[in-house]
């Protein structure tokens, strides 16, 4: 999915159903890198953001409330999406 599409689609409030794979990538997009993995918990961390961000694969798809999460750092913090090429 194109990530940009994906951010507003997330911007809107449909966090229901979003592919793990696809919000791995916006994360990565946005400067989060994995650090770690325990079980279905992925840990990311961003250089300019003190808190670490968790996102869970269940069945392939990402809870609501950890994009929650993530959206809020990303005002939280101003981060902006590196350019997808």
């Amino acid at each position: 999915m194109d990530l940009r599409r994906l951010l507003s689609r997330l911007a809107r409030g449909d966090v229901a159903n979003v592919s793990f794979t696809d919000v791995q990538r916006l994360a990565e997009a946005f400067g989060f890198e994995l650090r770690r993995t325990k079980g279905s918990h992925h840990i990311f961390a961003h250089t300019r953001v003190p808190e670490l961000l968790n996102l869970q694969d269940v069945r392939g798809q990402v809870k609501p409330y950890q994009i929650r999460q993530f959206l809020r750092l990303v005002e939280r913090y101003a981060l902006t999406l590196k350019d997808e090429r």
